[in-house]
């Protein structure tokens, strides 16, 4: 039984990897939405002006054989993964999103260290997707 408070005291010393999708909507309402679209689909009210038109993230499942690329769009949005669309790198947020004080699990189980708010925007994006 000595294993058991083990077991306890390294969950109380790792980080809550719980997302929250309300919270991520809210997040890409905020950041994301005027180049995505406030329904993610890539017609943004920005989209126009850019140089390089905004994914289609609803899609990002069906263009990866039906996984969701967890890995991928993190490192995309807390610029691991630069995306040089128009002028700069992603994210344009900076510091929301260079913090790395939570992890999140990819399909494959890997885990996937990134901030709170990036987590509540892959669990919001997870959901959104349409084959």
């Amino acid at each position: 039984m000595r294993v058991l408070p083990a077991v306890i005291a390294l969950s109380l010393a790792l980080p809550a990897n719980a997302q929250d999708a309300a919270r991520g909507a809210a997040i890409f309402a905020g950041h994301c939405a005027a180049c995505h679209g406030a329904d993610a689909t890539g017609a943004g009210p920005m989209a126009a002006v850019l140089t390089l038109q905004p994914t289609d993230l609803t899609r990002l499942s069906a263009r990866n054989d039906g996984v969701f690329p967890t890995i991928r769009v993190v490192m995309r949005i807390d610029g691991r993964d630069a995306l040089v669309s128009h002028g700069s790198p992603m994210p344009l947020f900076g510091q929301l999103y260079e913090r790395q004080d939570t992890t999140i699990a990819a399909p494959d189980g890997t885990p996937v260290l990134t901030s709170r708010e990036i987590a509540d925007l892959v669990a919001h994006l997870e959901g959104v997707q349409r084959p």
